[in-house]
């Protein structure tokens, strides 16, 4: 078992409170809204509100949760900008895919064109080799 001081401390922070609501339509997303408190529950003025979006879209790989910040000032505005956000995670979402398959087909390494020519020692061993050679 882990000794007391090896654990983390993990604390909240009273300056950074929100308070969480979730609006759903039950089909298409949900909508959380986070409204700033104080330590004793009160709404902080001070800050502004935060509304992020979250869907899930059916590929043809199965499901791809989407979730992304919508920049909006009230409820009525984040479900009006919800599409919008949608899109641009969606592209994103894509973009990282491609990049992620980019840097998988570049990790392919082919052996070299002069290894395994030639007899005697020192010319890169048996002739026809072929084998993959992974970083």
């Amino acid at each position: 078992m882990a000794a007391k001081s090896d654990l983390p401390e993990v604390r909240l922070d009273p300056a950074g409170l929100y308070r969480e609501e979730i609006y759903t339509d039950r089909r298409a997303g949900t909508i959380r809204r986070l409204t700033p408190v104080t330590v004793d529950g009160a709404t902080d003025a001070a800050r502004p509100v935060l509304f992020s979006g979250q869907t899930q879209l059916l590929t043809p790989a199965g499901v791809l949760p989407l979730a992304f910040e919508i920049e909006a000032s009230t409820l009525e505005e984040a479900l009006a900008k919800f599409p919008e956000g949608v899109n641009v995670a969606l592209e994103q979402a894509i973009d990282e895919a491609r990049e992620m398959r980019r840097e998988a087909a570049s990790r392919i390494v082919v052996p070299d064109v002069g290894a395994g020519v030639g007899p005697g020692p020192g010319a890169g061993g048996p002739v026809g080799g072929g084998k993959i050679k992974f970083p």
